[in-house]
């Protein structure tokens, strides 16, 4: 199983953050918490190497709290250190 730093997963957090502005202007479908935290599942997704079994699925329209839910699920048990999953995800949407 692929692990993630608690500075990997801030490093994508602080990208997205830095470019959430074009992210939501680019993806205008959700709101842009949802648009951000979407884009955030994906990269995590890839960067973990997910196979499709390992993939959250959502019934319905997922929200941005389906989507910190999932992000939630994937990473806690991937984490090779001990953080604070939710203090990144609080900063994606800080000034």
């Amino acid at each position: 199983m692929t692990k993630i730093t608690e500075d990997e997963f801030a490093r994508i957090c602080e990208g997205i953050r830095g470019d959430r502005e074009s992210i939501v202007r680019h993806n205008p479908i959700g709101t842009g918490e949802e648009t951000l935290l979407w884009m955030l599942l994906g990269i995590l997704i890839s960067y973990l190497s997910l196979s499709e079994a390992e993939t959250p699925c959502f019934n319905g329209m997922p929200t941005a709290e389906t989507y910190r839910q999932a992000i939630r699920f994937i990473v806690e048990p991937r984490r090779s250190d001990d953080f604070d999953v939710d203090s990144y995800l609080d900063k994606l949407f800080s000034e």
